[in-house]
């Protein structure tokens, strides 16, 4: 461990502290080789974008590495700039009532206008939905989406990309709708990239380092972790334990199924797969309680 942890110790970030970045690694870092690592780490200081925060994710596929921002950093940022005045989004059902039309502004520009969105139950099948971003001094900006849009994210050949659309799509089309009305409102500059030139002489990203601040002033607390990777196993088990409680799985029978669907190669006695694992509950239960909350994402 204290190797992995000397390799990484000058990819300093904000509050990051050094075991962050070990969990970074191991979690939702595992696929990437070294080299990707690196470069994720760069792109996600670069950006601004915390790792920890859900704000960014790698994803590699056929050895192509690929940067994934998420919601929560495009509502940071949005959060930021000039002129915000907060987000809608909204999903309209089959059995929904909704009226829009294009509105023309002063300065020659349409703009949507959502005349009726009323709804009762049963509301049906998700057929479409809409967001808006309103900043101070602008007409709304609005995308309005249907759901044939978005149904090739269930087909994706990236496994928890797929996974994530297929389980909790409502929350996913949401997300993936806000993210654009606020990445146009507020000119957020920051796409999903696939990392394919600028390789190395073995194939993968090439990392240039940049002179950072070491995030840990004694070489020596990284050398020597208070406990051992048994002690470390034990405590992950224990989150996992509790996290399968949170979603309502309490049987062993439930667990394996769990496992056997999300994780096929999960190695219980692997401190990398306990913790993947534990990140991937984590990630469930947060789509659980965003969806218990209703349409608002925060």
């Amino acid at each position: 461990m204290a190797n992995q942890l000397a390799t990484y110790q000058n990819l300093a970030f904000g509050e990051l502290n050094q075991q962050d970045i070990v969990t970074i690694r191991e979690t939702i870092g595992k696929d990437c080789n070294d080299s990707q690592f690196k470069l994720f780490m760069s792109i996600a200081k670069s950006a601004g974008a915390n790792p920890i925060m859900n704000e960014i994710y790698p994803t590699v596929r056929q050895n192509q590495l690929t940067i994934q921002f998420g919601i929560d950093f495009f509502v940071r940022k949005a959060k930021e700039s000039d002129g915000y005045q907060g987000y809608d989004v909204q999903l309209v059902h089959e059995n929904d009532e909704f009226k829009m039309h294009q509105e023309k502004a002063e300065d020659g520009r349409y703009f949507v206008v959502i005349d009726e969105h009323s709804w009762g139950f049963p509301r049906g099948k998700v057929i479409g939905g809409y967001a808006i971003a309103y900043k101070e001094g602008l007409p709304p900006f609005s995308v309005i989406m249907e759901v044939d849009e978005v149904e090739h994210f269930k087909r994706s050949g990236i496994g928890m990309q797929k996974t994530m659309w297929t389980n909790y799509f409502n929350d996913m089309f949401k997300k993936h709708m806000a993210r654009r009305a606020l990445k146009a409102a507020f000119n957020l500059n920051f796409d999903d990239e696939d990392i394919a030139d600028n390789k190395g002489s073995d194939g993968i990203p090439e990392y240039k380092p940049q002179d950072r601040k070491d995030i840990t002033p004694q070489q020596e607390s990284i050398d020597k972790p208070t406990d051992t990777e048994e002690d470390q196993k034990n405590t992950v088990r224990s989150a996992i334990n509790q996290a399968f409680n949170k979603l309502g799985i309490s049987t062993k029978e439930e667990t394996g199924e769990y496992i056997k669907k999300h994780a096929p190669k999960f190695n219980k006695d692997s401190l990398s797969d306990l913790n993947g694992l534990l990140r991937l509950l984590e990630m469930n239960i947060e789509m659980m309680e965003a969806q218990s909350d209703g349409d608002e994402l925060e």
